[in-house]
């Protein structure tokens, strides 16, 4: 069997990717979403899943180390002097190094929030992963799972993906893809007697910013078997703001190839089922 999580990050940084996710949502090709606690339209978001129309969706919680204001005051490690993250550049380097306990009990401490501001806004969280993958870095990872598991989630994203020969990706963008799959090659070894669970399969590092219709149909059809998760950013023209990472010309090309029927007929040519993470570990 082959089963296809279309997971839509960053739903909660703005009101134009709120609706492109929700859009999407609604014509049923994305199947689950994660959400920034953090992020500026949280509200707004939490308002549409609310409103109902989301059954059978499944929602993580998009643990964010790198981009705004934290949840937890008093940060020295995370944070900077202004209060606020150090960037995806500076949590990356941060996060990359060896864990220490003044750092883990950061991470842990400001993860628990995020994860409980999700809970008691009365969101039933599936899984967790991380804006720009801080999740899967070394000086995070235990941290991250042991806290989640705490709060009662045990799946997690693993972005460990294959990269085939001769992709016409940017050398930057796949020299970052490499890096991220890399980190969770390592994260999966390292978690793999915790009772974390995560999807057999995981795409979308290599198309960031690059997905299109062409190469949504194509990924369908080269899926291997068991359970992947693709990552995704759908969204309407972006406000602005701290976590404006992708231009409004990448988001709503993405958001039309999953809302095109191609998209749909390739899963059934495939016999490729939508699935959310519900289905991981059962």
């Amino acid at each position: 069997m082959r089963r296809l999580i279309v997971n839509a990050d960053d739903l909660g940084a703005d009101e134009a990717r709120n609706e492109g996710i929700f859009e999407a949502i609604r014509a049923g090709v994305v199947t689950s979403a994660s959400i920034l606690p953090n992020g500026p339209a949280l509200g707004h978001a939490l308002e549409k899943i609310r409103s109902g129309g989301c059954e059978g969706v499944s929602f993580g919680a998009h643990l964010n180390l790198s981009e705004g204001r934290p949840l937890a005051a008093g940060l020295s490690r995370l944070s900077g002097p202004d209060g606020s993250f150090l960037g995806k550049a500076g949590a990356h380097r941060l996060l990359a190094g060896a864990a220490d306990a003044s750092l883990t009990g950061e991470i842990a401490k400001e993860t628990a929030l995020q994860i409980v501001r999700l809970l008691d806004a009365g969101i039933a969280l599936t899984h967790v992963d991380g804006h720009q993958h801080v999740h899967i870095f070394p000086a995070a990872l235990l941290a991250v799972a042991e806290t989640a598991k705490g709060l009662g989630i045990s799946r997690m994203r693993i972005p460990e993906e294959p990269f085939p020969p001769g992709d016409d990706a940017p050398a930057d963008g796949m020299k970052e893809a490499r890096m991220f799959s890399a980190l969770g090659r390592e994260a999966r070894g390292r978690l793999a007697s915790s009772g974390i669970a995560s999807s057999d399969h995981f795409r979308g590092l290599a198309l960031k910013g690059r997905l299109d219709l062409e190469r949504l149909v194509e990924l369908v059809g080269a899926l291997p078997e068991g359970t992947t998760e693709l990552m995704v950013h759908p969204g309407r023209v972006p406000a602005g703001g701290a976590f404006s990472a992708f231009s409004s010309a990448d988001r709503e090309r993405e958001l039309e190839a999953l809302l095109h029927p191609r998209f749909r007929q390739a899963l059934t040519a495939a016999g490729v089922e939508l699935a959310s993470f519900r289905e991981i570990g059962s």
